[in-house]
């Protein structure tokens, strides 16, 4: 099973994600700030009971009553886009974080080999020598 995960995350080309999650976030960003900016307005919803109206013609009020319940159904629909632009902002800031320790990991992984290698000849050299005397 670690075997599996090991080869996905060997073919992930983690220059191409680590240099893109900039690019992401921004997006995200944006993204919020165009939804944010568009909330609308609460609008006081007509008043299907005014006689008058009723007795001019008398699909108006149906129509008023249809209206309002399909403005009320945008405006929902418009706070879960924003829920989810919201949403899509935290995993862009969360994906940028996850990549940037990710690249520290590599780097330190790096490091430590780099170290390993260099004991590992020490230790051989020094063993040689011991064996030699």
């Amino acid at each position: 099973m670690a075997i599996g995960w090991l080869t996905v995350l060997k073919t992930v080309p983690w220059g191409d994600v680590i240099s893109n999650a900039p690019k992401v976030a921004d997006g995200a960003k944006k993204l919020w700030s165009n939804v944010g900016r568009k909330l609308p307005t609460a609008q006081p919803v007509p008043s299907t009971e005014n006689p008058e109206v009723a007795a001019r013609e008398p699909g108006l009020a149906e129509l008023q009553l249809r209206l309002a319940t399909v403005e009320a159904r945008a405006a929902e629909l418009h706070e879960q886009m924003r829920t989810s632009s919201e949403l899509i902002q935290a995993l862009a800031d969360q994906n940028t974080q996850l990549v940037a320790g990710l690249q520290t990991s590599r780097v330190r992984l790096r490091w430590l080999a780099g170290a390993t290698l260099v004991l590992g000849l020490l230790a051989t050299v020094g063993l040689a020598f011991g064996l030699m005397r």
